[in-house]
């Protein structure tokens, strides 16, 4: 099944950015399958970092800006934020979902104890399970409504963001971590 990208209505204006990102990811690729996308995003961080030295991970590319640990942490938490955000407005919830605020979560992350091997095998982990999550989904639960953040999001429109969030850190990772 094609998770197709979803309309306007279906989220805030200020996801439009994820969304974005991943429709340019699905172009860059010369695909269209964004469940394929999200299954080639953690091979792609994995490759981006295999030749980084273990000092990379201390690294911030300016003053007040995460590490490039604290980045590749604050990833894995949305992913898991924006997930469980998908399988209760999948399974019909109409609960308000409550935001989060990445700033306050980063320090709590101790990510400068972590080496980047092992935050990039939580990532692979973290996604495997949202790919398994997404693939149970049929068209119904993918045109769920649900409220996040004060803001309406279908279920669709949260898969696209899961794959356009990763591919928004993807690019900062190669263009502000590791070109210098």
């Amino acid at each position: 099944m094609r998770i197709t990208r979803p309309t306007a209505d279906e989220h805030a204006p200020y996801h439009l950015t994820y969304i974005d990102a991943a429709a340019a990811a699905l172009t860059a690729d010369g695909g269209d399958d964004i469940v394929a996308l999200l299954a080639a995003q953690p091979a792609a961080f994995r490759a981006l970092l295999q030749h980084a030295p273990p000092s990379a991970a201390g690294f911030a590319y300016a003053p007040g800006k995460w590490t490039l640990a604290e980045s590749l942490v604050h990833v894995n938490d949305t992913e898991r934020v924006f997930s469980y955000r998908l399988v209760r407005i999948a399974r019909g919830d109409g609960t308000p979902l409550p935001g989060f605020e990445q700033d306050d979560w980063v320090p709590a992350s101790r990510a400068g104890r972590r080496t980047l091997d092992d935050i990039v095998g939580e990532l692979e982990a973290v996604r495997a399970s949202t790919i398994a999550l997404v693939r149970s989904l049929d068209e119904e639960a993918l045109a769920q409504v649900g409220m996040a953040s004060g803001q309406t999001v279908s279920a669709r429109a949260l898969v696209w963001m899961l794959a356009g969030h990763m591919a928004h850190h993807l690019v900062l990772t190669r263009e502000r971590y590791l070109s210098r």
